[in-house]
């Protein structure tokens, strides 16, 4: 497989009757054929022909995830056009930055959306039509309704087949496809150029190590124009001829998420995508559900998933050696409890594969005891972007899984030596599905990309039996007064895992003689647990409770805490600052991948960053925090 184009092709000439789409229209779920599809993506191809797109232009899409998304794109792709795929959680300046720097002649937006394009449109001066997905009331003359641009290239088509069949044939390897916008943490959003053969080289690659089967189907939860759900769904089930099915848009997109439980019972799907977020919502939703039927039952739930937990051990050694004789328990409590769990995901769900971010290892543990494992996989856009995953035959939790095959993987010193087996250092890969590089940012590609090797700028290492453990990013490294450095990821994600009084947390040491946190309280849970102590919210005393409920949140991860031996004591925080405010998308602190922007928060936070290297920070009770919390009770 060499393009996208030879990818559809083949899966419409393997398995024309198969499902590819699924989509709730009239309240319930339709199919489309892999063979309609293609009948629609032809049309729609001749209508772009016919309105002017040209090999190479380049043509925004901002969509929630539905059938018109992915035909869209093929459209474009049969067209020798590049999508620039676009999410829809961008504010106004953000399209407006990439809709210019892509120089993107075509938009299409759902009607969803459609007012964010219509606010920037006079600011984009390569822009030639917008398509409306949905139409639109009274059009101007760029104005494009797309069901008639299908209809207008249908006819198109019978005129014209030879030529535009010439157009798709002629479509070569190393041609665009996608220009992915990054999320632009630290400065503007770099462009990463992915060509046909990226994709198809990746979704290849991806198949050697979990093999898809034609009758599978997913729920598509994650938003399309992510990397992740773009190659891992859209693409691998395609090469498969298995089908996906997209989640019923609400009128908000909070009641779109509230309709993903619903659609997951309704499609039962074989496996599912996720990120962190939603793991940690789904366990949420489980535990919340078995609490409402009574502790005891809650008691036996957590005795079983202590059993559970010892039989697996880390995953690929489960049941081995004395733990054999768990089995026969662990048996029944599958069939009084997890059986159930299982059923409200369909009944069919077999795994997850996770990706997106690092997963806690305490969320593996749980998924692969109630029966539906969480696959972790590591990837970025810039690998198109599948390097690694565990998968059902080989789980290691903890670890990003084995490399794909067809990939070459070296681990380098800040010099640029290969280090040995087990030792940590930058991630970096060479293979066919690397980028291109990125749009009009020679110096960018120049940086990442050394003698076909991507730099991925993320810290890891291999261990003896072959699975990626990765660390971090280099960038958001603490970095002790020594040089000493430590990723801190996984402490901030298991504080805030295990602790129902902290919702966000930044460690924080730039040579520093020790780590300190920057902490976002959940005042809601704190005035619970004041409540229960006798203590009136919002006092005095309760101001000064609630800081040391968060200390001892903090003691809890030091020697002779519960959680005492996790992490080495010196990347622990030795003192806190509680911030008056979350890190979210509106203060530019949380990206469209819902990641931290740590730069951005050592800005933003500056004030609170240097007081915490001030004698009197050290004093937890101290003004600055008592203010924050008198903040959030007001």
């Amino acid at each position: 497989m060499k393009t996208i184009i030879e990818l559809f092709e083949t899966a419409v000439a393997n398995y024309p009757d198969n499902i590819y789409l699924w989509e709730k229209k009239d309240g319930k779920f339709q199919g489309t054929s892999y063979q309609e599809t293609r009948a629609q993506v032809l049309n729609l191809t001749a209508g772009l022909v016919s309105i002017g797109m040209k090999k190479g232009d380049r043509s925004g899409l901002i969509s929630d995830g539905r059938n018109d998304w992915i035909i869209s794109e093929l459209g474009m792709l049969y067209a020798g056009g590049v999508n620039v795929p676009l999410s829809i959680r961008l504010h106004e300046s953000e399209l407006t930055f990439r809709l210019k720097h892509s120089g993107s002649k075509f938009i299409f937006v759902s009607g969803a959306h459609a007012a964010k394009v219509e606010a920037i449109r006079d600011n984009l001066p390569d822009l030639e039509k917008v398509i409306y997905l949905d139409g639109k009331e009274n059009p101007g003359k760029n104005d494009v309704d797309y069901r008639e641009l299908i209809k207008q290239g249908e006819e198109y088509l019978k005129t014209h087949e030879i030529e535009l069949e010439a157009t798709w044939k002629n479509i070569k390897p190393n041609d665009l496809a996608n220009i992915s916008y990054t999320s632009g943490t630290t400065a503007d959003p770099k462009g990463i150029m992915l060509s046909h053969l990226n994709y198809a080289a990746n979704v290849v690659q991806s198949n050697t190590l979990m093999e898809l089967h034609s009758d599978w189907r997913t729920l598509a939860i994650l938003p399309w124009d992510h990397a992740f759900a773009h190659t891992c769904c859209l693409y691998a089930f395609m090469y498969k001829g298995a089908s996906i099915a997209s989640v019923e848009v609400g009128k908000t997109p909070l009641e779109t998420l509230k309709n993903i439980p619903q659609n997951i019972k309704e499609i039962q799907p074989t496996l599912l995508m996720s990120v962190p977020a939603f793991s940690k919502k789904f366990r949420q939703n489980i535990e919340g559900q078995i609490r409402k039927k009574g502790e005891t039952l809650f008691k036996v739930f957590q005795f079983a998933l202590k059993v559970g937990y010892t039989y697996n051990g880390v995953g690929y050694n489960k049941g081995k050696g004395w733990k054999f004789i768990l089995k026969p328990l662990l048996w029944v409590f599958d069939k009084i409890l997890f059986q159930k769990i299982r059923e409200g995901f369909g009944g069919k769900l077999q795994f997850f594969i996770g990706g997106g971010a690092l997963l806690d290892t305490e969320l593996q543990r749980f998924f692969y005891t109630i029966g539906i494992p969480v696959c972790q996989g590591y990837g970025l856009t810039e690998a198109s972007p599948v390097i690694s995953s565990n998968a059902l035959h080989a789980i290691k939790f903890g670890s990003s899984g084995r490399l794909v095959k067809h990939l070459d993987l070296k681990i380098l010193d800040e010099d640029g030596n290969e280090l040995p087996q087990g030792q940590k250092g930058e991630i970096v890969v060479k293979g066919d599905n690397v980028m291109l590089g990125y749009w009009n940012n020679p110096a960018a590609t120049a940086e990442t990309i050394k003698n076909n090797w991507l730099h991925t700028g993320d810290m890891g290492y291999m261990d003896k039996d072959g699975f990626l453990y990765v660390l971090g990013r280099f960038k958001s490294l603490l970095i002790g007064n020594d040089g000493e450095k430590y990723s801190p990821e996984g402490i901030e994600e298991a504080i805030v895992e295990q602790s129902p009084y902290i919702q966000q947390m930044m460690l924080y040491n730039n040579q520093s003689p020790f780590t300190s946190a920057m902490i976002v309280p959940d005042i809601s849970a704190i005035n619970l647990e004041l409540k229960k102590r006798g203590i009136e919210p919002g006092s005095e005393e309760g101001n000064r409770e609630s800081v040391q409920i968060l200390n001892a949140e903090i003691n809890a991860y030091k020697k002779g805490g519960e959680y005492g031996e996790m992490f080495p004591e010196r990347w622990l925080p030795a003192t806190f600052v509680v911030l008056p405010e979350t890190f979210n998308q509106e203060n530019g602190l949380i990206n469209t991948t819902m990641k931290t922007v740590r730069g951005k928060i050592c800005e933003y936070f500056s004030k609170e960053l240097e007081f915490l290297y001030l004698p009197q920070a050290r004093n937890i009770e101290n003004e600055m925090n008592l203010e924050a919390i008198k903040k959030w009770n007001t």
